[in-house]
């Protein structure tokens, strides 16, 4: 059974119980200031239990242990800030954001639903949809081709032409 406690140097502790032959131990799975999702996995890398984010979550609550915002709460809390500043999302982001909050997390997007598909590529980095972009190209690479098998691939001649 893991929880947590703080320590004397106003820190928090996430701790495993457990029996032994000279009686109930505990061992230390991760320390902290706030609770972050990266410490939970550390915890649950640790842990000889089973262990999930929500109990640790809740444990860490009945200590009063601060607990780190998601990212999606921080995003509406900056929305919400800018929105009470006056700043408005151009017309598109207003209907894509619009329709995620009405349709919750149980929402299943489409390839053939673009405008809905694109919303977890807003905020990717240049590096991580070049990523991506090689995946899909060593895919391409991999799937055979009946009519090319055994023959070399060409190029349409690129032309240049004075700009």
């Amino acid at each position: 059974m893991a929880f947590v406690a703080p320590t004397k140097r106003g820190r928090f502790e996430i701790r495993e119980s457990r029996s032994t032959a000279n009686g109930p131990r505990s061992r230390t799975l991760a320390s902290f200031t706030e609770l972050t999702d990266e410490v939970i996995e550390k915890a649950r890398s640790k842990a000889d239990k089973p262990l999930t984010r929500e109990q640790v979550v809740d444990a860490a609550r009945r200590v009063g242990a601060p607990i780190a915002r998601s990212a999606a709460d921080q995003a509406a809390r900056e929305l919400i800030a800018a929105l009470s500043k006056g700043d408005q999302p151009e017309p598109k982001l207003r209907r894509l954001l619009a329709a995620k909050l009405n349709d919750g997390p149980s929402e299943v997007t489409t390839p053939s639903d673009p405008a809905r598909s694109v919303g977890e590529w807003m905020a990717s980095t240049p590096a991580e949809r070049g990523k991506i972009l090689v995946d899909l190209l060593l895919l391409a690479d991999a799937l055979p081709h009946r009519r090319r098998r055994g023959k070399e691939l060409r190029f349409p001649r690129l032309e240049s032409r004075p700009v």
